[in-house]
Parts: structure tokens; C-alpha cells; sequence
């Protein structure tokens, strides 16, 4: 994969544990504990940590954060009262992603719940203008080989699978940022998709979307390998609103049945 220039690529990237590098990326603002505590639940819930995961020590999970360490030890605490992480003592212990705790509904509710349907639209205008600039400069920066990479990212998304395909997604997105060779790009890349990744794509639960995605995906790697910048963008950008539409759907559903008689 090409490096960026300027500065080294993110050895998370490069690597290949991009929705890794998304959950773990700094938070932006207050470090509070509870943002810390939805950052992570976020990740539980939607599959990116698995059941039996050792999380990072208090020390390494504030570090990477950005937070106090009592920030991070608060936030564990709350996970562990919800039952998403257990905590085990000794040589081999540590904390460790517990599954059951907490319903992937009940976190889409809260979340849909806590935004307008202003605040989405936005929020996916952001992320689309991120993403199509870094689709736009990868198709002028990208080789043949980095080309052949992605195509063989793409062929191993389980589309079958909702969790699969969500990881499939962040990862599929950060790549094609890494590809831009903008250090910058990359690093907005990350934080939106710990922001907004989550919510954006739960279009993928239902499989039409998931083969949408898939299509849209392959199109996106047709118009780099055809150096062909706009076409790049524009398909990254027409996936991404067909994301934030369905998401608006899912929130006016959400809103009728909360003021059902």
C-alpha cells in the first residue's frame, strides 16, 4: 500500500485493523467517561470488539483516548455494572468484552434518539465530503498494486453478514483514505467513523443494502483503477447518502413509535 507522504502511514492501517483504529482513535473534546463508556459500547454491541477480547489496561485505553486515567477506569466500571466487560485479577487478567449485556436495538434507539434528524444530515454531509475527497485523491495517487489490494479487501467482506459487512464498510473506507496519502484525511477518516460509522451503517442489517454496498464498493475501485477522480467521489458520495437516507427512515420509525398511542 502506498505510504503517506510526509508522514509515516498509521501502522493500524497499514496493518489492517482499521475498525480497530476507529474505536480507539482520540476523542474529540471533553474527555468524559461517559463518551469514552459510548465509544466502546458502540463497539460491543455492534461486533467490532468480540466476546472475550481483552480490552487495553486503564493506562493504555486513557493514553489512546486522550483522557485522565480515572476517566477511563469510570468508564469501565459503567461497562462492567452493564455487563459488557468483565474484570479478571492476576497474571492473566485483565478486562475483557462480555456479550448479552445490552441489545444492539437498544443502542440504535438510544443513538437515533439522541440526534435530530438535522444532526444526521449534517453529520453525513461531513463524512461524505471526507470520504469523496479521499476517493477523489486516491484515484490520482493510487498504483495498480494498491488497486489489486483493495479489490482483494473488498472480495473478503462477508455480505451475509451484518457484522461482517459493517467492518467490511469502516475498513473499506479507511483504506481508500490511506490511499490518499493525506495523513490529515486519514486521521478525520478515523475519528468520524468512531463518531458516526456506528449509525451510518445500519442500512447494512437488511441484505439488499449489504449487496448496495458491495456494488457501490467495486465501483468505487473500477474508477480508481481508471484514474477517473470524479467518478471516485461521486460514487462514494451517492453510497453514503443513500446510508444517511435509510438512517433518516429508521429515525422517523422510531419517532411514530414513540408517540404511538
Amino acid at each position: 500500500m502506498s505510504q503517506i507522504r510526509g508522514n509515516r502511514m498509521p501502522q493500524s492501517i497499514s496493518g489492517g485493523a482499521a475498525t480497530h483504529a476507529a474505536v480507539f482513535a482520540p476523542l474529540v473534546g471533553a474527555g468524559r467517561a461517559e463518551a469514552v463508556e459510548q465509544r466502546l459500547t458502540d463497539a460491543i454491541t455492534l461486533g467490532v470488539l468480540h466476546d472475550g477480547e481483552r480490552l487495553p489496561s486503564e493506562t493504555a485505553l486513557a493514553r489512546q483516548f486522550g483522557v485522565a486515567v480515572v476517566t477511563a477506569r469510570e468508564a469501565l466500571e459503567a461497562l462492567r455494572t452493564r455487563g459488557l466487560v468483565t474484570t479478571r485479577r492476576g497474571r492473566d487478567g485483565g478486562s475483557f468484552v462480555t456479550s448479552g449485556g445490552i441489545s444492539t436495538g437498544q443502542v440504535i434507539a438510544e443513538r437515533l434518539r439522541g440526534h435530530s434528524r438535522a444532526e444526521l444530515r449534517d453529520l453525513g454531509v461531513h463524512y461524505a465530503a471526507i470520504a469523496g475527497m479521499a476517493a477523489e485523491l486516491a484515484a490520482d495517487r493510487s498504483s495498480p498494486e494498491d488497486v489489486s489490494d483493495l479489490a482483494a479487501t473488498v472480495a473478503a467482506i462477508d455480505t451475509s453478514s451484518e457484522v461482517g459487512a459493517r467492518r467490511g464498510a469502516g475498513r473499506f473506507a479507511l483504506e481508500v483514505a490511506a490511499l490518499s496519502q493525506s495523513a490529515r484525511l486519514v486521521r478525520e477518516q478515523i475519528r468520524l467513523q468512531s463518531e458516526f460509522g456506528p449509525l451510518l451503517w445500519l442500512c447494512l442489517r437488511e441484505q439488499d443494502y449489504r449487496e448496495a454496498n458491495r456494488a457501490a464498493q467495486l465501483a468505487v475501485i473500477d474508477a480508481l483503477g481508471a484514474v477517473d477522480p470524479a467518478a471516485a467521489r461521486l460514487r462514494t458520495t451517492d453510497n453514503i447518502r443513500q446510508a444517511v437516507d435509510w438512517l433518516i427512515g429508521a429515525k422517523a420509525d422510531l419517532e411514530s413509535k414513540d408517540t404511538a398511542p
